[in-house]
């Protein structure tokens, strides 16, 4: 028998492998710099914190959505006679959102911090900047079909 979950460990990797995978095909250049259009400081000033708001908001809703979830189980349990191991796998992919919504904001601001200190280098590489991607974009998809397979579950 297989963990309650793995459904959602197995699916959340995985995504973030495709994700990854499809960013670093889709990138070109060996190194990237942040700022657009060579405007010096104009990404941090912009987009890093639309970035973090997003983030953040996501990060928010799937929090509150665990907690309300485990919370309010007895109440599921005693009406319904479910327990809180057939939402194990979607409350999975809302819990591995959060880790990668985490994991994307702490290495923007500090990838973006070391791009500030050291302008001429070539350190936000290929990798790293797909890596960003998939952790951001995953962050994403865990939590739209997390929380898509958690009221698909929740209605049966």
């Amino acid at each position: 028998m297989l963990l309650p979950g793995f459904a959602g460990i197995a699916t959340s990797v995985g995504l973030f492998a495709i994700v990854w995978l499809v960013v670093w095909l889709k990138t070109n250049s060996a190194s990237l710099h942040f700022d657009p259009g060579g405007a010096e400081g104009e990404f941090g000033k912009g987009l890093l914190p639309i970035y973090l708001d997003i983030t953040k908001l996501i990060l928010g809703i799937a929090a509150g959505s665990i907690v309300l979830l485990v919370g309010s189980s007895n109440l599921v349990q005693q009406s319904s006679g479910r327990s809180l191991k057939s939402f194990a796998s979607p409350m999975f992919m809302v819990a591995m959102s959060i880790i990668y919504g985490v994991l994307f904001m702490t290495f923007l601001v500090i990838r973006y911090e070391h791009y500030r200190h050291n302008p001429a280098s070539n350190w936000h590489t290929r990798f790293k900047y797909s890596g960003n991607q998939a952790l951001g974009f995953s962050a994403l998809s865990c939590f739209c079909i997390g929380y898509a397979w958690l009221v698909v579950d929740a209605t049966k």
